[in-house]
């Protein structure tokens, strides 16, 4: 019999339900480049020049800069390449999605008192996407990595979670449902247990006693190769809401304060199929589907001046704070199995039906610092350079008491690393026609420079003033490649394909004096 140990216990033990990935944590801290075309086409090198609406949202001393009242709405067409490699077998994905992904106003107030230094005030509300997260990829290939055990397998991911744990806290009582058996056991013991489960009840799993108090298991799956199957389907974004106030003293330094509220929305689902044809394997066939829905919130300031140290040069520099999410997700899973005998082939099916609702979590994603430097050529041209710094190892999930949560900051203080970003930008006037370009390199948050790479990007674009009009398109790329694990483990290296994506992008905005 399972002894069911008080609720209490399972309460004080919350640390072990979490099923949180250090690279969801990093995706939900990072920002892109989105927002309006004249942006993109200088790949968001804005620092120090102001005037524009997503300028606006990286200095907020920009909006100050504004001549008067100036309103703007851009969309966007979001497309996304995914080149797979896995065991030397390619595969390739595209999408894309079109999307309005910024609106805002700014609302330009000058002081008629001309005893005053200070000439102008700005107000302005802005809505931006600062990160997409649609992607979707496949891996194939066949796993020879482990021919001296099941490392390669999935069973290595069941049995990692199943090790020295009691075989009557990851079983089901006779005659208790598969439903009833998961939701308890997650009530009780946590995430790590239902992952033991989901392996026994199956079959890949096998205790060498079969006693309560048993706490060590075998896999019915062979050493030798894999064939892998895997499928990554992922949707959602990170906006971003700006409430502004800037001024402006002699026409020279201006000021500015951004209040942020955040919004994350992350869907996940993945889909490993495994199949294998080893000797001493009983079990053939695995299929492990896992779904992931995230929802949060969150709040930031920012602190930024421009000051124009000649007429034709200006320097900008801007403070972002961390941000403060509050964050809920929910998982559900699945698995399923063949097993094969002398005579007979089972299929097993696995499936609790039962959603994981985790207690709401606090994410303190890293600040950042920006500085930047601009150039007016004769007021038809400009050039601009925007660096920023930003150390991803600082990035912290609390409570900080949970067990869990303080291991998962130690690990993301050992692998994240800080990463300096780049961007330069370029725009020419010829009569009513804008000509723009630029570029951009972001280092890697990962200390391995390898699990995810640097980022490099550029863009172009042009615009078309019509005087209280202007129509702005912008083109812009960007790449970096990545390694990802098809499933987590406590001990070991589990295998991961390596993902190239690509991010094309092509953008209008319509900008209005009002």
């Amino acid at each position: 019999m399972k002894k069911f140990k008080l609720l209490f216990i399972g309460i004080l033990s919350m640390s072990t339900i979490y099923g949180q990935e250090i690279s969801d944590v990093l995706r939900y801290s990072q920002n892109e480049i989105h927002g309006t075309a004249r942006f993109r086409a200088m790949s968001g090198a804005f620092g120090a020049l102001g005037g524009d609406m997503s300028a606006v949202s990286l200095n907020p001393a920009g909006s100050v800069v504004f001549s008067q009242s100036h309103a703007s709405v851009t969309g966007s067409v979001v497309g996304t390449d995914n080149t797979t490699n896995y065991f030397s077998n390619y595969s390739n994905s595209e999408e894309s999605k079109f999307q309005i992904n910024q609106g805002g106003a700014a609302f330009i107030f000058r002081n008629n008192n001309r005893s005053s230094d200070w000439t102008k005030f700005a107000l302005s509300f802005n809505y931006e996407r600062t990160n997409n997260h649609n992607s979707s990829w496949n891996a194939r290939g066949l796993n020879t990595d482990g021919d001296q055990d099941f490392s390669n397998s999935v069973a290595s991911y069941f049995y990692d979670y199943a090790d020295g744990k009691r075989l009557d806290e990851i079983s089901a009582l006779p005659d208790e449902s598969i439903t009833r058996a998961y939701r308890e056991i997650g009530d009780l013991y946590g995430y790590a247990h239902q992952q033991a489960f989901l392996g026994y009840e199956s079959y890949i799993l096998d205790p060498e006693f079969d006693e309560d108090d048993n706490t060590t298991y075998f896999a019915n799956v062979g050493p030798g190769s894999f064939n892998h199957n895997y499928t990554y389907i992922a949707a959602g974004y990170n906006s971003k809401m700006s409430f502004n106030l800037a001024t402006q003293y002699k026409n020279i330094l201006s000021l500015g304060l951004n209040l942020n509220s955040h919004f994350l929305s992350y869907d996940r689902t993945t889909i490993l199929l495994e199949d294998n044809s080893n000797i001493g394997s009983t079990i053939t066939n695995i299929d492990f589907r896992n779904n992931l829905w995230t929802r949060g919130t969150g709040f930031s300031f920012q602190l930024g001046a421009i000051v124009k140290v000649t007429p034709e040069f200006r320097a900008g520099i801007v403070y972002d704070s961390p941000t403060w999410y509050s964050i809920d997700e929910e998982t559900s899973q699945s698995v399923t199995t063949v097993e094969e005998t002398d005579s007979n082939s089972f299929t097993t099916v696995i499936n609790p039906g039962i959603v994981n609702v985790y207690p709401r979590y606090n994410l303190q994603s890293p600040g950042r610092i920006t500085g930047s430097l601009a150039y007016i050529i004769a007021k038809r041209g400009l050039i601009s350079f925007d660096y920023s710094n930003t150390n991803y190892s600082k990035t912290q999930l609390s409570p900080t008491y949970d067990d869990f949560f303080a291991d998962q900051n130690e690990v993301m203080r050992n692998t994240f690393a800080n990463a300096s970003t780049y961007r330069f930008g370029a725009e020419y006037k010829i009569k009513q026609i804008s000509l723009r370009g630029g570029y951009r390199f972001e280092e890697s948050p990962y200390a391995n420079k390898t699990t995810v790479g640097d980022l490099t990007g550029f863009s172009f674009g042009l615009g078309c003033n019509f005087g209280s009009m202007r129509i702005d398109l912008a083109y812009d790329q960007a790449e970096r490649s990545s390694q990802n694990s098809l499933y987590n483990l406590n001990f070991g290296t589990p295998p991961s394909a390596n993902v190239n994506t690509k991010n094309q992008n092509f953008t209008f905005t319509l900008a209005f004096n009002i």
